[in-house]
């Protein structure tokens, strides 16, 4: 896997990922930044967020749950001092679909949190303290 980051000015920087994907990156305007992008700490926290969610949609599917929606809130905390890593996640799922099974919901967000989640497992590996909730929603 690669990636490049290139300085577009200030202090915004382009990621272009491997397969040919990119995203604008900005500092706050207060570190010299036009707020063009997210943060790159940010960044970390939204992969987290997509590589959970890709994991619990995947064994959902697999499961043959009727999943109309899925969501994921994060929450992080990062130490007061510098540097500035995240010390605290949690992870909120909202599972939308028909007749979904409360089993089925929970053990997809359990394997991907103890089992598939690169992201999780390294950062909880780094000292991260990770937690996950769900809930599920009825379709209307």
């Amino acid at each position: 896997m690669k990636t490049t980051i290139d300085w577009t000015g200030d202090a915004s920087f382009k990621a272009t990922s491997g397969s040919g994907h990119s995203v604008q990156m900005d500092g706050p305007p207060d570190h010299g930044g036009q707020n063009l992008g997210p943060r790159p700490m940010e960044m970390l926290l939204m992969g987290l967020g997509g590589c959970s969610a890709f994991d619990v949609m995947s064994i959902l599917k697999k499961s043959r749950q009727d999943v109309t929606d899925c969501r994921a809130e994060l929450e992080a905390e990062r130490a007061d001092a510098v540097p500035a890593v995240f010390t605290r996640i949690h992870l909120h799922f909202i599972v939308t679909g028909n007749n979904l099974k409360e089993n089925h919901v929970k053990r997809a967000v359990s394997l991907s949190a103890e089992k598939y989640c690169s992201a999780s497992i390294m950062l909880e590996k780094a000292g991260v303290q990770i937690t996950h909730s769900h809930e599920i929603r009825n379709a209307a």
